[in-house]
């Protein structure tokens, strides 16, 4: 159960972080009731893993939730540390709350054992530091097939599957993966039902013309306990849908490792995809992009694809600069890849990673920092001070 009081917690906040943002009638999804204004700066800690991926807030409540590739921290809006799962011998990727159902999601690769998930915590049940990820019943998951199937994909036909490379031409559009997550409507609408969209990793092999698209799925998740199963990282499962509930493409340019976070911002109808530079020549290798919620996904031939394959694409949004070559927009500057999370009225957290020595050991923080999206280029976000 959740026991923290949003008294404390926002007396804690204002004491250590500082001035608050005034945001608590602006909800950030449906059925969101008031919530505690949020601080300026939620500081993650400091842990022995590699640099953190991505961060959840339960703004009801006063959580904010920390991937760290292994590791899953939970902190009040204070900073103060309520709770870590640990032991993911995978990569746990961009986290994104639910709140319909009151938990957190987010991407989990095995790449070696060619299994991706969507990983699922009962946050309520996270009350104290190092639970097991798999035998502290806080985490389930769901096999996502259609990610497998095109990491997996023999594209030569020489039947080998050449593993966890990117300089080979395996790997249907380039996939490595999945890394960001993000719920909000299906494509083309402002509203309606909440979907989970759920982007492929992309490598950056600048010898093939088949990886330029970010690719989304779409999954509609209100059914998804048949299939949700504990984590078994020794004896991965394959319990999840047969299908998705849409397969889209967005023309970007090549990416290194794709979509790192994906967000949804319901007060503007706008997503945001954060992504480490590409280094294709030839393309404005862009780190941030965005797509208008009400673009309407257009079937065409994909471009690089072999045999003319068609999809559903969704072209971005006209706001950021504009490489006039490729006709591609987006911002040169690089916020966002470590953390991205839409608060409502145009704000943002925004996370900073940095590593730091304690000790002799060397560890990775992370700050969640509140920005205002602005749209400006080549930053479109300025901190709130």
């Amino acid at each position: 159960m959740r026991t923290v009081l949003l008294s404390s917690v926002l007396g804690a906040a204002l004491a250590v972080a500082g001035p608050t943002a005034a945001l608590a009638d602006s909800p950030s999804r449906p059925g969101a009731s008031s919530r505690p204004d949020l601080p300026k700066e939620v500081y993650g800690g400091a842990w022995k893993s590699p640099h953190v991926q991505g961060i959840a807030v339960d703004r009801r409540h006063g959580f904010m939730y920390f991937s760290f590739t292994d590791l899953l921290v939970k902190t009040d809006l204070s900073g103060k540390p309520i709770g870590s799962v640990v032991g993911f011998t995978g990569h746990l990727g961009d986290l994104d709350f639910n709140d319909e159902d009151g938990r957190v999601y987010g991407s989990l690769e095995y790449k070696e054992a060619k299994s991706f998930y969507i990983a699922i915590f009962d946050v309520d049940k996270i009350d104290r530091m190092g639970m097991s990820a798999e035998e502290s019943g806080v985490v389930s998951t769901v096999y996502l097939k259609e990610v497998v199937d095109d990491y997996s994909a023999d594209m030569n036909g020489d039947g080998v599957f050449d593993g966890n490379i990117g300089a080979t031409p395996d790997h249907r559009y380039g996939c490595s993966g999945i890394d960001g997550v993000a719920f909000g409507p299906a494509f083309g609408k402002r509203g309606g039902p909440q979907r989970l969209s759920v982007a492929y990793g992309i490598y950056s092999n600048t010898g093939r013309a088949d990886n330029d698209y970010q690719v989304v799925l779409q999954y509609d998740t209100k059914h998804w306990k048949s299939y949700e199963k504990p984590l078994t990282q020794e004896a991965p499962h394959t319990s999840g849908p047969s299908r998705t509930g849409g397969k889209y493409f967005v023309h970007t340019g090549n990416t290194t490792y794709g979509v790192q976070n994906l967000e949804y911002d319901p007060s503007s109808g706008t997503w945001l995809m954060a992504a480490y530079k590409g280094v294709k020549p030839g393309f404005p290798n862009y780190a941030l992009f965005a797509v208008d919620a009400t673009a309407k996904p257009r079937v065409e031939t994909l471009k690089g694809q072999p045999n003319a394959e068609k999809g559903k694409v969704i072209p971005l949004s006209p706001r950021g600069e504009l490489d006039g070559a490729t006709g591609v927009r987006g911002w040169s500057d690089s916020s966002g890849q470590f953390g991205l999370v839409a608060v409502g009225k145009g704000l943002y957290y925004v996370v900073e990673s940095a590593q730091i020595t304690e000790g002799g050991v060397k560890k990775q923080t992370a700050r969640a920092q509140l920005h205002r999206f602005t749209g400006a280029t080549p930053n479109p976000f300025t901190r709130v001070s």
